[in-house]
């Protein structure tokens, strides 16, 4: 059986502007091994998350992150839409991403916070793919459930949740998202970037 992490996306995947290969590597399985991943590991990616840019330096990202057979495995695991408790059932780690609404640096309301703190998923996402982890970014979770388990404070919003592992054999995985295990193409730059204003 296919193990994730002998799939090399560098080949299905094209590049056209010379990018530096970290960033066309990094993709997004769901086969994961069940094995767990060291509290140094976990910590690293943390670190990797932390150095991310945000507006004033604000750093209004925030993590919330249990991993499997803790007692807080359970209540962020319930929290899952069925589809998704399907496969991280043999993630090491999940996460919750959230960004705290309102400036710490000064008063008043963060307009970029989301921003900045999808900045530091990604920046979480590439360190996980550069020590060859699986880091997969969800959105199929319950709010109130999730809000509820991590005591979510009043002026935060939770944006988005995401499993970490090590890559395991897609067979771990029913037939249905087995062709999914792939890595996926990407649009083309013209179709996202534009010069001056969106074309009329």
């Amino acid at each position: 059986m296919t193990k994730v992490s002998n799939i090399d996306p560098m080949a299905s995947r094209d590049s056209s502007h010379g990018v530096a290969p970290l960033f066309v590597r990094r993709w997004s399985p769901r086969a994961m091994s069940g094995e767990p991943i060291a509290d140094s590991e976990l910590s690293r990616l943390l670190e990797a998350a932390r150095w991310s840019p945000s507006a004033y330096n604000d750093q209004p990202w925030r993590i919330v992150y249990a991993k499997r057979d803790t007692p807080e495995w359970d209540a962020l695991y319930a929290g899952l839409v069925e589809f998704n408790q399907i496969w991280t059932k043999n993630a090491a780690a999940l996460l919750v991403f959230v960004s705290k609404q309102t400036m710490t640096s000064k008063e008043g309301p963060n307009e970029t916070a989301s921003f900045d703190t999808g900045a530091a998923w990604m920046s979480l996402a590439l360190q996980a793919s550069m020590m060859d982890l699986v880091a997969h970014g969800m959105a199929g979770f319950d709010r109130d459930k999730i809000a509820k388990a991590i005591g979510l404070p009043k002026d935060h919003r939770i944006e988005a949740m995401a499993a970490v592992g090590k890559p395991g054999d897609i067979g771990v995985l029913p037939e249905r998202m087995q062709k999914g295990e792939t890595p996926s193409g990407r649009n083309a730059i013209q179709q996202v970037a534009f010069r001056g204003a969106f074309p009329a």
